[in-house]
């Protein structure tokens, strides 16, 4: 068994961790490829999970379309196919590059396992392009890595096979198990310390994040002007680690700089992103990774997404799908500043920490070449 894990943006490279250290640790072989489409961001989570890439394609480039990206994934991934052989090719999630690997390994015949397969929004617009690029995975992954039973049903209404299907947890929970113990090992890095600075201890601390392509416009508009009126409030302070999409700065800035009680920060390394989760009270997000690792820290998320793929942690009372309309933000926000959820006995509902050791098992055992 040769495996080759492919991978290129932080999100997937987070999620893709743990999974790289279990192979490590079960000495199967293995080798990774970074398509690297979020250069800095994805580099700074390889040096934290202490990867080292065999190779990296570097394909970042300023404002290159989604189909200047997918073509150019196709070719390169292509030579390395030809070149290594792989009898197995591991892709993750719901990004360009890993429906587009899936659709390489396809045409070379090889076979593709596909981690945190089965999220469904069933809107393929929302979110986009995420929503068609998991369900072309489907299509074509010969293995299925479900993170939840919700995600495997979904593979089964789609008429995949249910001997395909493996329930595994979410990698995310692993990878946050991981960060977690490294980090207490470790003392505040010079990133944290500068933005600890920044907070007033007695204020409630909300954590923004936002880069959805469908919020982008009048949706981001919205948003900021939510949290612009959130910040009048005098024991709330709001801080905004800003996408580098110039779809989001823009707005942004435009909307929420020089204002009180706002810190409007640059993009943050992955512990430090942890960390703000950590002290926060509440989230306010559209991110997929966010919701899946709130509920560790026993934190609410505002889901800025008029749907969710991700229903367990609105199921479980972690999260609330609130959409993009102002009204709706700050009513929401409010209440639960006022009266925080009591999550108490309520676990992660993404995983219980050992997904990424059930899938390489199920690599080792259960699937012959």
């Amino acid at each position: 068994m040769k495996i080759l894990i492919c991978f290129g943006t932080r999100p997937e490279a987070i999620k893709m961790a743990p999974v790289i250290h279990e192979l490590k640790k079960q000495k199967l072989e293995f080798k990774v490829c970074v398509t690297a489409q979020h250069r800095e961001m994805l580099d700074q989570v390889l040096d934290f999970f202490e990867i080292v890439p065999e190779y990296d394609l570097d394909l970042m480039q300023p404002n290159q379309s989604l189909n200047q990206l997918s073509s150019n994934i196709l070719k390169y991934i292509d030579e390395i196919l030809v070149k290594e052989k792989p009898s197995l090719v591991l892709v993750q999630g719901d990004t360009t590059s890993a429906a587009i690997v899936a659709l390489a390994a396809f045409h070379r015949g090889i076979k593709v396992g596909h981690v945190e397969a089965g999220l469904r929004t069933h809107n393929k617009m929302a979110p986009f392009p995420e929503e068609v690029n998991r369900q072309l995975t489907a299509r074509i992954a010969d293995f299925h890595f479900a993170p939840t039973s919700n995600a495997s049903f979904n593979l089964l209404q789609e008429l995949i096979p249910r001997g395909n299907i493996y329930v595994t947890g979410n990698t995310v929970v692993d990878a946050l198990e991981w960060a977690i113990n490294k980090l207490e090992s470790q003392t505040l890095s010079e990133e944290i310390q500068k933005i600890k600075a920044l907070l007033k201890p007695n204020k409630k601390m909300i954590l923004i994040t936002g880069h959805r392509r469908e919020n982008f416009g009048e949706g981001l508009i919205q948003i900021c002007e939510a949290l612009k009126e959130l910040s009048e409030r005098e024991n709330v302070e709001l801080i905004y680690p800003v996408h580098l999409n110039p779809n989001v700065t823009g707005p942004v800035q435009e909307l929420l700089s020089n204002k009180n009680n706002i810190h409007l920060i640059s993009p943050v390394t992955y512990p430090t992103m942890l960390w703000l989760m950590q002290q926060c009270s509440l989230i306010i997000s559209d991110s997929g990774g966010i919701q899946e690792e709130a509920p560790t820290f026993k934190k609410p998320v505002l889901v800025t997404r008029e749907v969710s793929e991700r229903m367990e942690g609105v199921e479980a009372g972690f999260s609330f799908l609130v959409g993009t309309g102002k009204s709706k933000i700050v009513k929401e926000a409010t209440r639960i500043l006022s009266h925080p959820p009591d999550f108490l006995g309520i676990e992660n509902p993404y995983g219980d920490g050992r997904a990424a050791f059930r899938i390489v098992e199920l690599l080792r055992n259960s699937i012959e070449y």
